[in-house]
């Protein structure tokens, strides 16, 4: 790889290691689906109910990690027909999966002692969000206006890897501990989601004004 190159893969390549411990995370459930790994009593609302967690698994991890090659413009330029064709058969798809079967899993299933209240409302917040995003982000796509296009998909891919940042958050608690919880866990874990919020505006201001009206009309 040439040195022009490679600054290009560093943000898919940061993606996708975000995304790893989600992803990983999503394994491990669905194990516990397929008896491939010893379900916890927390699992039992999974086991009882799984084609949510299923669809939200699947549609994640595909959603996350073949979400990150988008983000890659010499690919977008050099491939555009497997970038519209991912994004529209792929990726839109799989996203719409994972945020509203999040929703459905928020509302259909039990609700663990401490998840009531606010990270009851962040999780409809947020699964909203994303496939609103998406939603927008194909309107936009149609009627040929890439930038609005490019920044509702980036929000939505942001809410999406929200999980791997919301780990990172995590991760001083569960080395020191004590692991939070109530409240205290709703807060961080929708610091995650605003954290990545945050960086995705900061992309789409500082991009802004990058296409000359002649790229956006090509």
């Amino acid at each position: 790889m040439t040195a022009p190159t490679r600054p290009s893969w560093l943000l898919p390549t940061g993606l996708i290691l975000l995304s790893a411990i989600p992803v990983l995370g999503g394994a491990v459930r669905m194990g516990a689906l397929t008896g491939g790994v010893a379900a916890t009593a927390a699992d039992s609302r999974f086991t009882d109910s799984p084609v949510p967690i299923v669809v939200h698994v699947v549609g994640a991890t595909v959603y996350c990690l073949l979400g990150a090659f988008q983000f890659v413009p010499r690919f977008r330029r050099r491939r555009p027909g497997w970038h519209r064709a991912a994004g529209r058969y792929v990726l839109v798809p799989c996203g719409l999966a994972a945020a509203l079967s999040g929703i459905w899993m928020t509302v259909a299933y039990p609700v663990p002692p401490g998840d009531e209240g606010l990270l009851f409302a962040l999780r409809l917040v947020f699964g909203a969000a994303m496939a609103a995003a998406l939603v927008l982000g194909v309107l936009a796509a149609r009627r040929r206006d890439v930038a609005a296009h490019r920044a509702w998909m980036t929000r939505g891919y942001a809410i999406g890897v929200g999980a791997g940042t919301q780990a990172l958050v995590h991760l001083p608690f569960a080395l020191v501990g004590p692991t939070p919880i109530g409240t205290d866990r709703a807060l961080l874990l929708g610091l995650g989601w605003l954290i990545n919020v945050a960086v995705a505006e900061w992309v789409i201001r500082r991009r802004a004004g990058t296409l000359r009206p002649a790229a956006v009309a090509a």
